[in-house]
């Protein structure tokens, strides 16, 4: 896999990109995103209030645009949440996997989140490119 690819399988019901995500970037204990199998997340996604929501689970859904309450409370929290502190707004991903599929979604992630000096993945949590140290974000 090229460094500027990201997986499908990736991508959480919430329309996190988990590929942006710190702890699936730590090395140390990293997770392996929402969608990995028990044991292979970190604590806080394993306990994640969306990840575990009942209609999600009953109604068997890939991503929370696929329910008939989205954007729900849950889905809003997070979104306000990561467009104030991150520049990055779930709602507006689950919009355009809905709207453009999930390939064209992740082609615009790779060209949005694509560090412009060393054309590593960076980290949304990070204002600077873990790999050089370049700030990408302000």
């Amino acid at each position: 896999m090229k460094q500027s690819e990201i997986p499908e399988h990736l991508i959480a019901i919430c329309g996190m990109n988990c590929h942006l995500c710190l702890a699936y970037k730590r090395k140390k204990n990293g997770c392996l995103g929402c969608k990995a199998e028990i044991g292979a997340r970190i604590e806080y996604c394993e306990k994640c209030k969306i990840r575990n929501c009942d209609q999600a689970i009953q109604g068997n859904y890939s991503y929370c645009f696929e329910c008939d309450s989205f954007p729900c409370t849950k889905i809003k929290y997070i979104d306000k949440r990561y467009r104030t502190k991150y520049g990055m707004s779930m709602i507006a991903n689950l919009e355009s996997i809905r709207d453009s599929g999930i390939q064209a979604f992740l082609l615009s992630e790779v060209i949005k989140y694509t560090c412009p000096h060393c054309g590593n993945i960076v980290c949304v949590h990070r204002p600077q490119c873990l790999h050089c140290h370049t700030t990408w974000r302000r």
